[in-house]
């Protein structure tokens, strides 16, 4: 499938969500992107994502205010605020800000709601390229049950896929190289949107630029897997993952069993890192202005799991804050390697809380992480046998770049609550 080379590795990045809320300005994009530029991006951060809202004059904080004027074109087309973005004044959209990140050797990325604004259907404005009209394309009880913004897209309507062929047609000439959709990609109270992912996977194709795609939020269903390997480059796991233990201890059902569906192109995706500072503007996830509120284990333990499951790495804190201990989590070549270049990625056991992931790498190196997910100290152990190796073998902690003794025929360790190890043995 031709979009899968658009991410052939899993995509690393930075979005505003976790600390702007709604409400990031252009000045603090194009500051996260001079730090990821000067900081990060020899270790393979790549993507500024500008998340929710861009469109939105007056948008304060994480909560979403109902039916409020949005930035619009002639032709049903949000477009962004300038008081928030002043280079996209004149009509020249996210082109400026595109290119500045661009000169940086990085790439950009929005966030948009599937279908179309709910006031160009109220004015019935007209579709670019097409003899419809808004109301003509809109299926208006097909609505988010978080965001008023828009209505949804009746894929059978003559129009619905110009309207989307319009969108990324925009989005190319803007030179953005990664799209990521709200309100499509989920079970439960939200739904699957399967016709209007293959609108815009037809649209990607029709726009002349490659765009990573990612659709949210989650969990999406595991019945849709084909249909979302065949159409996207990630999908979320998850709703919204927040700073707290008990998310990431529903992460690794997740990863469980989702981890079949890991490939090059198409990454389950386990959501943003809250690390750092996060929370500027923002009261989700239980919390307001803040540094993360997950141990220095449980982050640890995040990164660890997010690396050898090889979900993408999504940074969500405010960058220039960074203190040692966070910027070290994010620059850990041997770490990032196993994300971006490991294979044969799976689960070896879990009993109750005792967990045990492998990987391999194309030197035949055997990744091996061990995680505590209880809340009292335990010893966790693994043979050498269930990771399909044989004979002595050289051992390396990762996270604490040591070489420990060799091992024979089992790895054993006692890790804290909520504490993990990762070692590559060779």
């Amino acid at each position: 499938m031709k979009h899968h080379a658009f991410a052939k590795t899993p995509p690393l990045g930075w979005n505003s969500w976790d600390c702007y809320g709604a409400t990031v300005r252009e000045k603090e994009v194009k500051g996260n992107a001079e730090y990821m530029a000067e900081h990060l991006k020899t270790f393979g951060w790549e993507y500024i994502v500008v998340d929710i809202q861009w469109y939105e004059p007056g948008a304060n904080s994480s909560i979403y205010r109902p039916f409020v004027p949005l930035e619009m074109d002639d032709y049903s087309r949000l477009i962004p605020a300038v008081n928030r973005f002043p280079s996209a004044e004149g009509g020249k959209g996210f082109k400026p800000l595109a290119d500045y990140i661009h000169n940086l050797g990085l790439k950009f990325g929005i966030h948009i709601m599937r279908g179309i604004p709910r006031q160009a259907v109220h004015a019935n404005m007209p579709i670019f390229a097409s003899n419809v009209r808004a109301r003509d394309i809109a299926h208006t009880n097909s609505i988010c049950p978080w965001n008023t913004d828009m209505y949804g897209i009746d894929a059978s309507k003559q129009g619905a896929q110009e309207y989307y062929n319009s969108l990324f047609q925009l989005y190319a000439e803007w030179g953005v190289d990664f799209v990521k959709v709200d309100d499509i990609a989920a079970s439960r109270l939200y739904h699957f949107h399967k016709g209007e992912i293959e609108l815009i996977r037809k649209a990607i194709e029709n726009c002349g630029r490659d765009m990573v795609l990612s659709l949210s939020p989650g969990p999406a269903p595991l019945e849709y897997a084909e249909d979302l390997i065949s159409n996207a480059n990630m999908w979320r796991m998850t709703d919204d993952y927040w700073d707290q233990w008990s998310l990431l201890y529903e992460m690794f059902e997740r990863c469980e069993k989702w981890s079949e569906y890991v490939g090059p192109g198409h990454w389950p995706d386990c959501d943003m890192l809250p690390l750092g500072h996060i929370g500027l503007r923002s009261v989700d996830g239980g919390g307001g202005n803040r540094w993360t509120r997950f141990t220095k284990d449980e982050q640890i333990t995040m990164m660890t799991l997010w690396a050898i499951f090889r979900s993408p790495l999504m940074f969500g804190g405010e960058l220039r804050d960074n203190d040692e201990w966070t910027q070290s989590l994010l620059t850990n070549k041997e770490v990032i390697e196993l994300n971006q270049n490991s294979h044969s990625n799976r689960l070896v056991y879990r009993k109750e809380d005792k967990i045990v992931w492998t990987a391999k790498d194309n030197l035949n190196n055997t990744y091996v992480a061990l995680f505590n997910a209880s809340d009292v100290t335990a010893p966790i152990q693994v043979k050498l046998k269930q990771i399909d190796l044989t004979g002595s073998k050289n051992v390396r902690d990762l996270w604490k770049h040591k070489e420990l003794d060799q091992v024979e025929e089992i790895i054993e360790q006692t890790l804290p609550p909520h504490g993990s190890l990762l070692l590559k043995l060779y």
